[in-house]
């Protein structure tokens, strides 16, 4: 340890590295047994009386702002370089800077990853966990108030995809409907901070949560077992460390959970030697498989005024399948009430106070990134490389090209043709498949879902990170459980299915 290192303050049965969606839903979880001790570790603050964080309409605002973490990716081949990866620094992690759009995990997602050696988490096995996860956090039907929105729906019916509801047991391949968010009446979002941990903390003495602590490292003893973590304090002036007697679980995110493997040792040995940091377990799969959902945009001028209110400005879900065969849907689009110009304006695409946006998303895209330290120091942020649309068959960029395409058929219908006033991006002049990818290639975003950079698998799969219990391989009295666990994402928005990783997790935790 570097001098200047305290000894742990405190014992815990079980240690929580990372404060986010999984590790709230988590400690609440194993905190229900009085018998056992648990100590919630996050880097930033709380999220308890703050309407900035909890006022689900006002969650744009939170990117690029000091609750996020604001990575930056590195210069890409085929995509954006421009683009920002937001990761939530707060209590409650990505659930408390989202838009609280609430799907349940697919039942065809979840026995996918079955079939790629995670036994266990058939649909059969996970699913009945949804009815304690929604006793907790509500889930309610956005209510249909955006008339250009009730426009898109009757046009999409019209281009082929009908008027569904979601989350109602089945698997939407093909329609589009009003999204299901996980908040409240009144408008404050149900994360996992505020639905798991809220209604607890002060009243479990078994509980501790940290915050504004920002863990540098997981701790181990001569044997490879983890014994705890070590953390800068809250008022900068050293470190402390703190001591589990079960076991350590990382909650930390898709690209800070394998940046905290690699830092303890844990990781692709040829980069650990590179970086300087000693190499307790040779983990190729470390940081690599990085999957996200990347995003497309059509964007118009309203020539009518759009809404001035709203639940979280995107509250439309359209899914269809290009191709035959899938058993998810292979594209998806948001319907955003707000102008989008993020990542064409740099580009010189006009603009509009008063517009609407259909955004086309690959939701089982080919890609595959990686999560790479910047340094050996814990502070430096991580090299994140999605790699996006270099998938060698050009699966990805079909898939969008189709999207892009859907969307004006969406747009050329008759009951939004009195919406559009004009197309502002890609624009009217760019209708061949070449205009448009570069225009995508330029212009993309990404809904925000980094996952399976630390993924569960088979026992003797050599990139498969952790085991199908969420152990990591190569060390004792670790585990992982947050996106970077998924072995693939599924094709919808992943946040409910995070926390239904951590109900999961936590039973795994109490039957062993």
């Amino acid at each position: 340890m570097p001098e200047g290192t305290t000894e742990p303050a405190a014992e815990f049965d079980y240690v929580i590295a990372g404060g986010g969606t999984a590790g709230c839903a988590l400690a609440a979880r194993l905190s229900e047994d009085p018998s056992v001790t648990v100590c919630l570790i996050e880097a930033g603050p709380s999220d308890v009386d703050d309407d900035g964080i909890l006022v689900l309409s006002d969650w744009m605002r939170l990117l690029d702002s000091g609750y996020d973490w604001d990575y930056p990716v590195e210069p890409q081949e085929r995509g954006n370089s421009f683009m920002r990866h937001a990761r939530a620094k707060v209590l409650g992690g990505c659930s408390s800077h989202n838009s609280c759009i609430a799907f349940w995990p697919p039942a065809e997602a979840l026995d996918d990853w079955a079939a790629m050696g995670a036994t266990g988490w058939s649909a059969a096995e996970i699913l009945p966990l949804l009815t304690r996860l929604t006793e907790t956090v509500g889930l309610r039907d956005v209510p249909p108030r955006d008339p250009c929105g009730s426009a898109v729906l009757e046009a999409a019916a019209l281009a082929g995809l009908p008027t569904v509801a979601f989350n109602r047991g089945e698997t939407v391949r093909n329609g589009a409907g009003w999204f299901q968010i996980n908040a409240s009446e009144d408008g404050l979002r149900n994360s996992s901070s505020r639905a798991y941990l809220h209604p607890i903390l002060g009243t479990r003495r078994n509980l501790e949560v940290r915050t504004d602590c920002w863990i540098a490292e997981v701790l181990f003893d001569d044997g490879k077992a983890a014994t705890g973590v070590r953390y800068q304090r809250a008022d900068l002036t050293g470190y402390d460390a703190v001591t589990a007697r079960r076991e350590v679980i990382l909650c930390a995110g898709a690209i800070d959970t394998p940046k905290l493997l690699m830092l303890s040792g844990i990781g692709p040995t040829a980069h650990l030697r590179e970086m300087g940091i000693p190499v307790r377990v040779d983990s190729p799969g470390v940081g690599a498989n990085l999957d996200d959902h990347v995003e497309g945009l059509v964007f118009w001028e309203a020539a009518q005024p759009m809404v001035t209110s709203s639940t979280q400005w995107w509250e439309i879900g359209l899914f269809t399948t290009i191709d035959d065969g899938p058993n998810q849907p292979d594209l998806m689009m948001h319907y955003g009430s707000v102008p989008f110009d993020m990542n064409t304006l740099r580009r010189g695409y006009p603009t509009t106070d008063n517009g609407f946006c259909l955004t086309p998303n690959v939701t089982q895209g080919r890609s595959r990134g990686t999560v790479r330290l910047r340094t050996r120091d814990f502070r430096d942020r991580a090299r994140v490389d999605p790699r996006y649309f270099t998938d060698p068959d050009g699966y990805d960029e079909r898939i969008m090209l189709a999207g892009v395409r859907l969307a004006r058929t969406i747009a050329e219908q008759t009951p939004l043709k009195p919406w559009v006033a004009r197309e502002l991006a890609p624009g009217p002049e760019a209708t061949t498949d070449d205009e448009i990818l570069d225009y995508l290639h330029q212009c993309h975003n990404t809904v925000y879902h980094p996952a399976a950079t630390a993924r569960m698998g088979a026992a003797d799969d050599p990139m498969a990170v952790l085991d199908p219990q969420l152990r990591v391989k190569g060390v004792t009295r670790l585990r992982v459980v947050d996106a970077s666990a998924m072995p693939k994402l599924p094709a919808v928005n992943p946040n409910i299915t995070v926390m239904t990783m951590a109900e999961k997790c936590a039973d795994l935790i109490r039957s062993s």
